[in-house]
């Protein structure tokens, strides 16, 4: 978390220095069990996470609302990998879930989770959003022309998307899927053409679901960005 959700949340106070105070309104689309959009919400924003994946779901609201009176229970996540171990009792220790309770958001905070496709979900908003903060989802994409039109449909004038993550394009192997793979130039390109100003542009490495003990290890060279909405789409951005 400290390598991809720290530089969201502070790109996020930056872009919107006041939007904690005013209740700016975040949206975070692949919302996984909820805790980058519930940060969010404990900085002050309104946030709304949305998770199409019904094992996230399940996972999410055990977390969020059923764990409250028996506190965080303890797991053993990597007694099953037998592969890549240095010593026994790495591959059999233990991890708290939460570390953070969830139920101890201040009483004003406003934080909400939504099940559906991001895509479809938010079809009828036009201009609601302060903001889009994507992490590791932008190359969950068919085709991620659509999921750009539909942030900038979104965003408020002003507003801004804030992204970190890797281009793995999920469907790229997937027979009879539709998958656009593009480079980051080329993905740059059609940010700027349909409307967005790039305001930071960056490379940060970050891990994903790692067992810090493991004898492998893999790290994503992640593009992170904040891109600012002009307001209008340019008459020749892709529709």
């Amino acid at each position: 978390r400290a390598q991809a959700h720290e530089p969201l949340l502070s790109a996020l106070r930056t872009a919107l220095p006041d939007g904690a105070a005013r209740g700016a309104k975040v949206l975070v689309p692949g919302a996984g069990l909820g805790r980058l959009a519930w940060e969010i919400a404990r900085l002050g924003f309104v946030a709304q996470g949305c998770e199409f994946s019904y094992f996230m779901l399940i996972a999410s609201n055990f977390i969020l609302n059923r764990l409250q009176d028996a506190g965080s229970v303890t797991v053993h996540p990597w007694v099953l990998q037998t592969c890549n171990v240095a010593r026994t009792h790495e591959q059999l220790r233990a991890c708290v879930v939460p570390d953070t309770p969830p139920w101890e958001l201040p009483d004003d905070a406003n934080f909400s989770m939504c099940a559906g496709d991001f895509l479809e979900v938010y079809r009828e908003q036009n201009s609601v959003w302060d903001a889009v903060v994507t992490c590791f989802f932008i190359d969950t994409a068919h085709d991620i022309s659509a999921y750009m039109r539909r942030i900038s449909e979104l965003l408020l004038p002003g507003g801004v998307w804030v992204n970190i993550g890797p281009l793995v394009w999920h469907y790229h192997d997937m027979a009879g899927e539709l998958s656009v793979e593009l480079s980051w130039d080329e993905l740059r390109l059609l940010i700027v053409d349909v409307g967005f100003v790039i305001e930071v542009e960056e490379w940060r490495q970050c891990t994903y679901t790692r067992n810090a003990a493991s004898l492998y290890q893999m790290t994503y060279n992640c593009i992170f960005f904040v891109a600012r909405w002009q307001g209008e789409r340019k008459p020749d951005a892709p529709a």
